[in-house]
């Protein structure tokens, strides 16, 4: 079971890649809407997202080694290294576009690009780990959303506007709620290894709360937007509600059931993130 846990096409979680695919597009169509495009830079941009996506899921499970026995589980811990080395390989492909990019961009880029760096290795890297420490979540939401959307939005304007924060806002909190989905799923697992994750740390019935209410702070985000002028037509982002709130049916499942939690969240996303790209782009 711990094998399988730990093969390379589930420790990708290929459904996640959906964060990294709508943050970068949020950031690129925002510099269009300012008047500000180049098709090259955004290629590298969503490549170079991609990876680094890859890489912080393949390293995801590395934390876990010192849970799991040398002996009973070799072949697991064997599997988590050698998804941890492929992890340090996208690492260094986005690495090397990303230098091609602050060549292009400025210094200001390697600034945001050795925070991202610094942050996607300690999300489960010692001594920092926010996985460990709970911290996940927030983390995510910032490294992974924000960060991200303000970095592509920089590399096609050479700068940054507050604007681009807010639209940042929905999307970040998306990607928060898919890393707690994630949690959720595993909860009885990592409350078993004592890995102290924030759903472990809060119990159960509290991490469902937060992502019923993450789910609540999306759409007000979107609605907030549209009151403010920032998304056109941002009420047809509610269309995707029935969607996004799929998932919820399995919150209260058993653990066998659970399992399906994260893969319908980043559906979810999916959706969500491409028809609220399209609403940022009119």
């Amino acid at each position: 079971m711990y094998v399988e846990k730990y093969l390379f096409r589930r420790a990708l979680r290929p459904f996640s890649l959906s964060v990294a695919l709508i943050v970068c597009l949020t950031g690129i169509i925002a510099a269009y809407k300012d008047g500000f495009t180049d098709l090259v830079s955004a290629s590298l941009i969503l490549c170079a997202g991609l990876l680094l996506q890859a890489g912080v899921n393949l390293i995801n499970d590395y934390s876990d080694l010192a849970q799991l026995d040398a002996v009973k589980y070799e072949g697991a811990q064997q599997q988590i290294k050698r998804n941890g080395k492929i992890g340090l390989g996208c690492f260094l492909l986005a690495a090397t576009i990303g230098v091609y990019l602050i060549y292009l961009s400025g210094p200001l880029l390697l600034l945001l690009s050795l925070v991202g760096l610094f942050g996607a290795l300690g999300y489960t890297l010692e001594p920092i780990n926010y996985k460990r420490r709970g911290l996940a979540v927030i983390a995510v939401f910032w490294l992974m959303g924000v960060l991200m959307v303000v970095g592509a939005y920089f590399i096609q304007a050479k700068g940054v506007t507050l604007e681009v924060f807010y639209l940042a806002i929905p999307v970040s909190l998306f990607a928060s709620l898919l890393l707690l989905s994630n949690e959720i799923r595993d909860y009885e697992d990592d409350r078993d290894k004592g890995i102290r994750t924030l759903s472990v740390r809060i119990g159960y019935d509290n991490a469902v709360l937060c992502y019923q209410l993450i789910i609540a702070a999306i759409y007000l985000s979107v609605i907030l937007l549209g009151v403010a002028g920032l998304l056109f037509g941002s009420y047809f982002a509610l269309l995707t509600i029935p969607v996004v709130l799929l998932p919820c049916r399995l919150l209260r499942r058993e653990k066998t059931a659970r399992c399906r939690l994260t893969p319908e969240t980043g559906r979810g996303y999916l959706v969500f993130g491409l028809v609220y790209c399209c609403l940022l782009a009119l």
